[in-house]
Formats: C-alpha cells, structure tokens, sequence
C-alpha cells in the first residue's frame, strides 16, 4: 500500500529519496504515526524537500487514500484557465448574457464540472486560433468557453472544507500558489529571486580582497592566504520593459518590479522602462508613460551585453504589431511597425528574452504571441519559466 503511494509519486515527478521513505516506515515501525492524519503530516514533512511539490503531493494522497480523481500533470493548467474563466463570467452573467444573446436556458442545465470538462475538450480538439461560432474556444460567439463566454446557472468554483481530515485538507489544495509552474504571485518573489541570482555572471576572480585577506591570514596563525573576488564591474546591465497599459497586466506589474528590486543589489545597473502593448520606437522611464520617453536610437547606443527582459502578454490586433503606425497613441507614431522595432531591438541586445504571463498552451491561439515568438525566446512568467528564461540569459 505505502509502496505504491511512494512510486506514484516519484512517477509524477515529486523527488522523493528511498531514505526518506525509510525515515518515514521508521517513524511507522516506532509508532509515532498511528492515524490518516498523522501520516499525512508526516509523510508530508519527511518525503517532500520544497513547498513546490506541495500542492502535487496533496493530489496524489487525495488519490491514493480516498479514490480521488488522479491529477492530470499536463492538464492542471487547463483546470487553472478553465476555472479562472468561470470566475470571470460569474462577476456579471445577466449584463454578459444580454450584451452577447446567449441561450441561458440551454447552457444553465450544464453544471460548473460539465463546463469545464466541455472547456478543455474543445481546447485539445482546437488546432487554431478561432473567432465566433458556436464551438470553437476564441473571441464572441456562442460557445459557452471561449473570452466573452458565459454561463448563467450559479456556481461556486473551489470550496473551502468544513471537515478537516487528512484527505479533506489534501482536497482543499492550499498550496496551490507554491507550485512553480502557475502564475507568478507576490508570495512567490523569494523563490523566484533564487532564480534570478543565477543571472550575475560568473566572471575571474581577479581582485583581492584585503579585509579578508587578513582575516585568513590571522586564523591561519600567520600563514598568509590571499582572497579573491570578482570585481565589481562585471555584474551585468538589465534592462527590464513592462508592458503596463492594459487590465491584463496589472497584477504582474508589481510583483515584476518588486523581483527586480529586491535583486538590484546583484546587477550594476537596473533600467524599467514601460510601454503598452508592444514596444514602437519610444518606451518611457514613468510609469505612466508620458514624461521620460527614451527613443529607440539612444536605447541602441548602450552596451550590448544588457540583458534584455520584456514582460508582456504580448496580445494585441495584429495591426498594432504590422501596421506603420499601429500605436493607438499618436506620440508613439514613427511610420515604423513594430514588428519591425522588435527585430531591431532582438538583433541589438542577443540576450533578451520576452517573459509572458499568458499559460503556454494558450499561445497558439493569439496571432500575435506566435508572431513575437518568432523574434525573441518567449517564456512564461512563472518560477520555472523564469528559471528557463535565466538559463538562455547566461548562455553563450
């Protein structure tokens, strides 16, 4: 019975050691575990090494111990998007229903988990983008998933248990903003500057350190030893652009600049610069994008080792990325399209990067984030995608 929960888990991915797994059938042999409850914390405590695996663990012992529905590593983030919509349509469904003409009598005899099942089938049978229609996942329409879909029958997604047994607390998944691959979250920023630290680069160490020097020397009772370090010159230039215009972006903006903040300390220089939607041939030092402008030309004129980290949903009409002057804001116009600003901008700095906080199995719907991926190496804008993102930033 343990035997099969501990290869289940090792099967979904949770790093858990024979050790640990020893440790714990010892804790069992001395009976220091003698209920459910008490073997979920610790089991909890002794298999699972970081809170990223927490949320996967409590699955999995959902699963294992009470015949819950098994979880779908490669469909968690459907589940994520399916119920982040109904959350949505929930907010308002009589001004929704009356703005798009739905049926309300047919989609109300659906329920919220035959919903979301319709959801992500049509999103794995979907090979494309799709706009209106009565099927297919995109913009209007009358497919009840889809952006401005609705469904009008009440429904409450999530729940919180009033029966706090082992399983229950599993079910309720309290650890869902500790898994690395959703959204990145202000609770997150401390894992997420453990990445980023791997971002200074890991120059000679050429210049000695006298105070430390000393020190060694004095605790070596006379024998000299002399330290090195880096010099401080050869910590890297980061240039963060945030797009911050839209409804769409504001709750990463904050946390984006509190990542960098905290990790200012490592890098010569930190430079935020904002822009909406898409980068044309000015960004702006202020946030709101109107008193400290910087033109393409003089950003080009600045070393080309910075390393480049756009953030972005990177959605937008396609004319604003291909028109010549697709800004919706006159002062932005230069007769350049942007796509053409984002190639110069890619092909100036090597090291760049587009961070998207947009699901990846969502992207092949947007014309312009498969555009965008074509000029810069797009990640997502979770922990491991920041990780992945550091990694091509390091690269040679």
């Amino acid at each position: 019975m343990f035997l099969a929960f501990f290869y289940k888990l090792k099967e979904l991915g949770i790093p858990v050691s024979p050790t640990a797994f020893l440790t714990l059938h010892r804790a069992m042999k001395s009976h220091l575990i003698r209920t459910l409850d008490e073997f979920y914390t610790a089991s909890r405590t002794i298999l699972i090494k970081s809170e990223r695996y927490f949320d996967l663990f409590d699955q999995v012992f959902a699963y294992h111990f009470q015949g819950a529905e098994l979880p779908d590593v490669d469909g968690l983030e459907l589940d994520e998007i399916a119920q982040a919509m109904l959350e949505e349509w929930l907010k308002d469904p009589k001004t929704m229903a009356g703005a798009l003409g739905i049926n309300e009598e047919e989609l109300n005899r659906m329920t919220p988990e035959e919903l979301i099942d319709y959801f992500k089938e049509r999103l794995k049978e979907q090979e494309g983008r799709h706009d209106g229609g009565s099927k297919w996942i995109g913009t209007g329409g009358t497919s009840p998933v889809g952006h401005s879909g609705y469904h009008p029958g009440g429904m409450r997604v999530g729940g919180v248990s009033r029966n706090k047994s082992a399983v229950k607390v599993a079910m309720e998944r309290r650890y869902k903003d500790y898994s690395l691959s959703g959204p990145l979250t202000q609770a997150m920023v401390g894992e997420a500057l453990k990445r980023l630290r791997n971002l200074v680069p890991a120059g000679p160490k050429d210049q000695v350190n006298v105070d430390e020097s000393i020190y060694r020397t004095m605790k070596n009772g006379g024998e000299i030893e002399i330290v090195f370090d880096r010099r401080l010159k050869d910590r890297l230039k980061v240039i963060l652009a945030i797009d911050n215009g839209g409804w769409s972006m504001d709750p990463y903006v904050s946390v984006v600049q509190t990542l960098f903040d905290y990790a200012r300390a490592q890098f010569k220089e930190v430079r935020t610069f904002f822009f909406h939607n898409t980068i044309y041939d000015t960004i702006w030092e202020d946030p709101a994008r109107y008193r400290k402008p910087m033109r393409m030309a003089e950003l080009s004129r600045l070393d080309p080792e910075t390393r480049i980290i756009v953030v972005g949903d990177a959605s937008m009409a396609p004319y604003e990325l291909m028109s010549r002057d697709g800004s919706i804001y006159v002062q932005n116009r230069s007769g350049k399209p942007s796509i053409e600003c984002l190639r110069s901008l890619a092909h100036t700095f090597p090291h760049s990067v587009w961070l998207n906080p947009v699901p990846a199995p969502m992207w092949g719907y947007t014309r312009t984030i498969i555009m965008i991926q074509q000029i810069f190496p797009m990640f997502e804008l979770s922990i491991d995608g920041l990780e992945k993102a550091v990694q091509h930033l390091m690269a040679a």
